[in-house]
């Protein structure tokens, strides 16, 4: 009897845990239409102004990012070309 009990509870949270990936999954499709849509942006973008603009923004981050990159790169030096002289065969 208490195998049984057991069991029915196990198969109710399998349910349960079903229905809850399906909530999620449904949310995430939501989610992402309204973000393809521009509905999501417009709120985010009145909630964060100093991430549009101003040192926080993508353009500041990537102006930051090209600065490290060139600081970190070796200037590069010319080298002079070797000339190679191929042997003269005898004949």
């Amino acid at each position: 009897r208490r195998v049984e009990q057991l069991f029915a509870f196990a198969d109710q949270i399998e349910q349960q845990v079903k229905n809850a990936q399906s909530r999620v999954n449904n949310l995430t499709q939501s989610i992402l239409a309204k973000a393809f849509r521009g509905e999501l942006t417009a709120e985010w973008r009145a909630q964060n102004p100093e991430l549009i603009s101003g040192e926080n923004s993508a353009e500041a981050l990537l102006a930051r990012i090209k600065a490290e990159r060139a600081a970190m790169q070796p200037v590069k030096q010319k080298r002079a070309r070797q000339v190679r002289v191929k042997p003269r065969k005898a004949g």
